[in-house]
């Protein structure tokens, strides 16, 4: 039996995808490395050859037309064997203690038949020069060593957002709820983690470092320059984001706090990067955004937009923008993302 699924996103990641795929082989016979060759145009196809010749019990290619990270997700969710599933992009790596720690819990979850959706684990930013890493975690909002429910759940601090490097779901789970990514689209990883959120009945959380996520590439999706230049894009799943779902229908309270704030977050990432472009259609691009999440709820928009996150965004004129800019700046530098 697998018990875990290691989908691995690979487009021209010859540089670096071997540090991912070699973090994971020590699982053995519990894991599957599903390697997603999204139309690379380099080595990456035949590395991932060589990978599977040497072990054919374990690891498998995918070899498909480029459709960008989401796409890749699909297609190696679409072959996902194991209990639960796991993305690890190519340019990351997991930990291997941690992993053997979780192979356990779930083996445990499995012999004593507990369904359980997903699976919490801490992630450390990996950032090129920075001697002391990030570490994320979340002992002082989820039970840990337990099975657990949202109402359960304490308050997230906004660094600690539950994001694509600390979550496993369930993998009939993903695939009973159709989760399905857009192609050709980045930043659709928040899609990823919020989608299923209300399919999640029970959860657990293990306070192991496991996920190394890599940040120090020029070309990364997250690097600001980056980001500014595909803020259609950041808009696009931020808007696809809010009309996912009729927030007043989740049963659960706390969840749906939980909803709500990371959709202040996303309304947050998207103004903040129109704001810092200093480009005046971006700025119009700004408000017809808020606009949207307006019409689409008005009660969700005035949480939103009177929140903290809301006002700081919205704050007016050339020296609210430069605020609304300088206090982006301290956040970034006190949680060490991009």
């Amino acid at each position: 039996m697998k018990y875990i699924t290691f989908a691995i996103p690979c487009y021209n990641s010859e540089a670096y995808m071997e540090k991912a795929i070699n973090s994971i082989l020590p699982a053995g016979e519990d894991v599957e490395i599903l390697i997603v060759n999204d139309g690379s145009s380099d080595r990456t196809k035949k590395i991932g050859k060589q990978y599977a010749e040497r072990f054919p019990s374990i690891v498998r290619v995918i070899n498909k037309e480029n459709g960008g990270h989401g796409d890749a997700v699909n297609s190696g969710l679409s072959q996902a064997s194991g209990k639960y599933f796991k993305v690890v992009d190519s340019d990351d790596w997991v930990d291997e203690d941690s992993l053997m720690k979780l192979l356990e819990v779930i083996k445990g979850f499995v012999s004593e038949e507990e369904e359980v959706d997903m699976i919490v684990s801490n992630y450390v930013y990996e950032k090129t020069g920075v001697e002391h890493k990030k570490v994320i975690h979340y002992r002082n909002v989820l039970p840990q060593n337990e099975i657990f429910r949202w109402d359960d759940i304490g308050s997230f601090h906004l660094d600690q957002y539950i994001l694509m490097h600390s979550v496993m779901y369930r993998t009939e789970m993903l695939k009973l709820c159709q989760l399905k990514l857009p192609k050709h689209t980045f930043y659709v990883d928040n899609i990823y983690v919020y989608y299923p959120l209300p399919h999640v009945r029970r959860l657990y959380y293990l306070d192991v470092d496991f996920y190394r996520y890599f940040i120090g590439r020029e070309d990364q999706s997250v690097n600001e320059k980056i980001m500014i230049s595909r803020v259609d894009q950041q808009i696009y799943v931020t808007k696809s984001m809010i009309s996912m779902y009729d927030l007043r229908l989740i049963g659960s309270k706390k969840l749906r706090k939980y909803m709500i704030n990371y959709l202040a977050i996303m309304m947050t990432v998207s103004s903040i990067l129109c704001i810092r472009s200093k480009n005046v259609e971006n700025l119009q691009k700004k408000k017809e955004l808020w606009k949207y999440l307006r019409q689409m709820d008005y009660k969700i928009f005035l949480k939103i937009r009177y929140g903290i996150l809301g006002q700081t965004m919205n704050l007016p004129g050339r020296s609210g923008r430069k605020v609304s800019s300088m206090a982006y700046s301290v956040a970034r530098r006190l949680i060490g993302f991009n």
